[in-house]
C-alpha cells in the first residue's frame, strides 16, 4: 500500500476515534475531536498532493479517498445533530445530493465512462471541511452561540450542495439519458 493509501485509512482510523471523543462530554474529549477532525482534514489534502506528485495514484485511491471524506464529515454531523448545530433536515438535503452523485457516477462506469468531480464538489467539501471545523472549534472553546452559528454554517453547506449537485446533474444529463 503506497503513502496516499495509507494516509486514507489513517483518515479513516481517525475518524473512528474522533467519533468517539465526540460522544464523550468535557472540554479534553472537545479538544481532542477538533484536533483529530483537523488532522484527518489535512491528511486528504496531503494524500491527494502526495499521489498526483509521486504519480501514486491507484484505483484503491480513487474510491477510498471520497469515501473517506464523506465517512468524516457525515460522521461528525449526524454524531452533533443532538447538540443542535446540525440541523436534520440540512443533512438529509446533503446526504440526498451525494447519492444522486453517486448514482450518476455508477450510471456512467455502467456506460464505461468516468465522471471527475468538478471544481463545485471540490469548493463544496472545503467549505464542509471549514464550517464542520469551525463548529467543533466554537465546541471545544465552549462558545455559547455553537449551535445558532452551527445551523447557520450547515445551512450554508447544504445550499452550496445543492447549487453543486445541480450543476453535476446538468453536466451529465446525458448519462442519465443514455440509462434509458
Amino acid at each position: 500500500m503506497n503513502l496516499p493509501n495509507k494516509l486514507t485509512v489513517a483518515r479513516i482510523a481517525m475518524t473512528v476515534l474522533m467519533a468517539v471523543f465526540l460522544l464523550l462530554s468535557g472540554a479534553v474529549w472537545a479538544w481532542l475531536s477538533f484536533i483529530l477532525y483537523v488532522a484527518a482534514s489535512l491528511t486528504d489534502m496531503a494524500d491527494g498532493r502526495i499521489a498526483r506528485s509521486r504519480h501514486l495514484v491507484t484505483n484503491l485511491g480513487k474510491f477510498m479517498d471520497p469515501l473517506a471524506d464523506k465517512i468524516l464529515n457525515y460522521s461528525v454531523m449526524i454524531l452533533l445533530i443532538p447538540e443542535g448545530p446540525v440541523p436534520p433536515v440540512a443533512l438529509v438535503i446533503i446526504l440526498f445530493r451525494e447519492f444522486l452523485v453517486s448514482g450518476i457516477r455508477q450510471s456512467a462506469a455502467e456506460q464505461g465512462r468516468v465522471v471527475a468531480a468538478n471544481i463545485w464538489g471540490k469548493v463544496k467539501t472545503f467549505v464542509q471541511d471549514v464550517s464542520l471545523g469551525a463548529i467543533l472549534l466554537f465546541r471545544a472553546l465552549g462558545i455559547g452561540f455553537t449551535e445558532p452559528m452551527g445551523r447557520v454554517l450547515i445551512w450554508i453547506c447544504a445550499a452550496l450542495t445543492v447549487v453543486s449537485g445541480a450543476i453535476y446533474l446538468i453536466q451529465n444529463k446525458d448519462v442519465l439519458k443514455e440509462a434509458d
